[in-house]
């Protein structure tokens, strides 16, 4: 491979943003200045039609220039479908005020049918845009094993989207939640090395926001959504499972059916709690049920609500779990009778029951929306010989057995190996990686359809945890980390951690009085 002639060239360059977040991570931030008119329009051409690709310094064919305009235009043509000379277009999306006439069927109200294949455009980028607010948990989140915030948030409640460039939008976040440390899953929380921390014994496991005024018309309702945090780097916490099944109300989760089964580690994550500590002196359970509780209370006059959860991986089981618990207590039934839309955009989850829960999820109407990449091993986990591809007469001999799982809801595959953008790998962690899923989503248009980025969505960004990016786009891995690990030099030349602001008191004073409302008996005061 040959650098292309540095004479009388000016070539492009990224430029990296301050918080690259969801965002792309380059822009042109120059023309090219070849000083050949013809070639130069044609370059000038892709740069325009295509401005976030990602820009090649080296040619595979050589160091003619007409090989390297060769080489832009077939990387562009992965991104955008073939269209007229003039004007190619990336496949747009239905225009956005259609949302507001279409959200039902977005959320499932017909499960989904006639709407992942051929893909629709609209249910792709809300499934993108929840994906990414699930994407949320972990850029927000603290992983540093040398910070002594690790386990928390690294932004205040009332910054977080626009601490992480998202305040595009349109959500206020309205409560953090937390869950106890004290739980089998060594390998889901995250624990400081130093002997002054934060908490001993809580960790930031998602957050309840709610839409905001010009959002709420755009969207055609009141949206409150619901992000649970997952695993981002390490798998480990597949083999913590106990790979058993429980009755959900053994964990005083009320429900008619003792046979209703969950996996016992997500039913004692979800409803864990410890009273010596300030975050998870309340359940995540009891957390989320007062906080959807009040903002039902506040926004019951309003034509239209709904309840959105989504998760990524164990965030996912969290997520499927927490809205059959909303929809089993009926929580979601407002006073004048009506019923709150619930729905789950769930990413790359494990099984979380056994087929009594599923017929018993379908049974109270609550929708849920599986993504999920067919190479990944999580969605194959727990229930591993026995699940809902079994025969069903060995399924129904198995049914009382305590490891018997049944994946719930619909499910959207996707395959890795169908994107030009990403090399082959067998690191399980890439086919994981919920940047990875979203890229896919990106560029699904149904099965047998060519992988087209829809919405030019930053490739870039699949390597933010992970390295699963071709070399030849120039992406490093695993890119996204805090400028000298969030060390700051102090006005005495020193370097050190800087204080964060503290955490305000994690419990609202009328917690107790949601509670009592929702009939959950409280022994912490």
């Amino acid at each position: 491979m040959a650098v292309i002639p540095p004479s009388n060239t000016v070539l492009p360059f990224a430029i990296p943003r301050q918080n690259p977040g969801l965002h792309s991570i380059t822009q042109f931030a120059a023309p090219f200045n070849l000083g050949q008119k013809s070639q130069l329009g044609e370059l000038s051409h892709i740069a325009t039609k295509a401005p976030t690709l990602l820009c090649k310094v080296l040619s595979k064919k050589g160091d003619s220039l007409s090989s390297i305009v060769s080489d832009l235009e077939e990387e562009r043509t992965q991104r955008v479908p073939e269209q007229d000379d003039e004007e190619p277009q990336t496949t747009a999306a239905k225009p956005e005020h259609q949302l507001a006439d279409a959200w039902r069927e977005i959320l499932g109200q017909d499960d989904w049918v006639g709407l992942l294949d051929p893909m629709d455009p609209l249910l792709r980028s809300e499934l993108i845009r929840y994906g990414e607010m699930a994407q949320a948990c972990y850029d927000g989140f603290d992983f540093d094993p040398f910070s002594k915030y690790c386990g928390s948030c690294r932004f205040m409640c009332h910054e977080f989207f626009n601490s992480l460039g998202m305040s595009h939008f349109g959500y206020n976040v309205s409560r953090y939640l937390f869950a106890t440390s004290n739980i089998n899953l060594p390998n889901f929380f995250k624990k400081s090395r130093w002997p002054k921390v934060w908490s001993r014994n809580a960790n930031w496991i998602g957050y309840v926001a709610v839409s905001d005024d010009e959002t709420s018309k755009r969207l055609g309702r009141r949206d409150i959504a619901i992000a649970w945090r997952g695993t981002v780097t390490r798998l480990e916490w597949i083999a913590d499972l106990m790979d058993f099944l429980k009755p959900i109300s053994s964990n005083k989760i009320p429900c008619p059916d003792p046979t209703v089964k969950a996996e016992s580690g997500f039913l004692d994550l979800y409803t864990g709690k410890n009273e010596a500590c300030r975050f998870c002196k309340f359940s995540a359970r009891e957390q989320i049920l007062t906080e959807v509780k009040k903002l039902l209370d506040i926004y019951s006059n309003e034509e239209a609500v709904s309840i959105t959860i989504t998760g990524h991986s164990l965030g996912a089981a969290l997520a499927i779990l927490s809205a059959y618990d909303i929809v089993e207590i009926g929580l979601n039934e407002l006073k004048d009778g009506r019923a709150v839309p619930i729905c789950v955009f769930s990413f790359s989850g494990p099984r979380v029951g056994n087929a009594r829960f599923k017929e018993r999820l379908e049974m109270l109407g609550l929708k849920v929306l599986r993504v999920v990449n067919v190479h990944d091993m999580v969605p194959k986990s727990p229930g591993l010989f026995l699940n809902e591809q079994s025969p069903p007469m060995m399924m129904k001999l198995a049914q009382g057995l305590p490891w018997s799982y049944s994946h719930v809801g619909v499910e959207l595959a996707l395959d890795h190996k169908n994107s030009p953008f990403l090399k082959p790998t067998g690191d399980l962690v890439c086919a994981h990686n919920l940047e990875a899923h979203l890229h896919l989503l990106d560029g699904y248009h149904g099965k047998g359809h060519r992988f087209v980025l829809a919405s030019g969505r930053d490739p870039a960004l699949v390597n933010k945890a992970c390295d699963f990016l071709k070399d030849h786009y120039l992406v490093p891995p695993y890119w996204r980390q805090d400028e000298n690990k969030g060390m700051v030099m102090g006005k005495d030349g020193c370097w050190m951690q800087p204080e964060r602001p503290k955490l305000d008191d994690h419990h609202p004073p009328d917690m107790h009085h949601h509670l009592q409302q929702l009939g959950l008996s409280s022994t912490s005061h």
